[in-house]
């Protein structure tokens, strides 16, 4: 996990809803089932924040896989 995963774990435990704020978008899909979740209890918020974080790593700009290279149709091409 990168630091900035484990600074979004340290919001999550105070404010669900923040983190899967910050990681995912406000308005999105992951961040409404967050905050009814966190209505509803802090555990299942936190469980689901805890989730989301996991589920959706942070990936560097420069760090791209070969698997997104092949799929644009390789490097320099105009596909």
């Amino acid at each position: 996990m990168h630091a900035r995963d484990w600074f979004l774990v340290f919001v999550a435990i105070f404010v669900p809803p923040l983190a899967v704020w910050f990681k995912r978008g406000l308005f999105t899909k992951d961040f409404l089932i967050n905050l009814v979740l966190f209505l509803l209890g802090f555990f299942p918020g936190l469980i689901h924040a805890l989730y989301v974080i996991s589920k959706h790593p942070y990936e560097e700009e420069g760090n791209r896989g070969i698997e997104d290279t092949e799929r644009s149709g390789g490097y320099g091409s105009l596909a």
